[in-house]
């Protein structure tokens, strides 16, 4: 049931994030689907990265759409530079992900929150 959980929690807060930027179409959300079915299997091999979930379907997401539709999403906080870039989870690999601008090394918001920062 724990896994169930994480997995939903990880669906939940990615999508919350896609909502945000208005990139949330049906074929967006797919990709969601196939991450987080490929972490199932991941997370059921080791129980103990459940905490991870979260961070890591983010990851996948924001793959998946590099090579589909773009970088997503553009950092907030740059967008008078004119030099648009995507934000990157930080951690890479552990709890409690992030949306960072590596550019100007700052934290932006949580995964599942980025709706906060794009409000600015």
């Amino acid at each position: 049931m724990e896994l169930e959980q994480a997995l939903h929690a990880a669906r939940a807060l990615v999508l919350a994030d896609l909502v945000a930027g208005d990139a949330a179409d049906p074929d967006v959300v797919s990709l969601v689907e196939d991450a987080v079915a490929h972490r199932r299997w991941w997370v059921e091999q080791w129980p103990e990265g459940a905490a991870f979930l979260a961070g890591l379907v983010a990851q996948d997401v924001q793959d998946a759409l590099l090579e589909r539709h773009g970088r997503w999403p553009l950092c907030p906080v740059c967008t008078d530079a004119g030099d648009p870039h995507a934000l990157s989870v930080e951690p890479e690999l552990g709890p409690d992900p992030h949306w960072t601008c590596g550019k100007q090394a700052v934290v932006v918001a949580a995964v599942g929150s980025l709706a906060t920062a794009l409000r600015r």
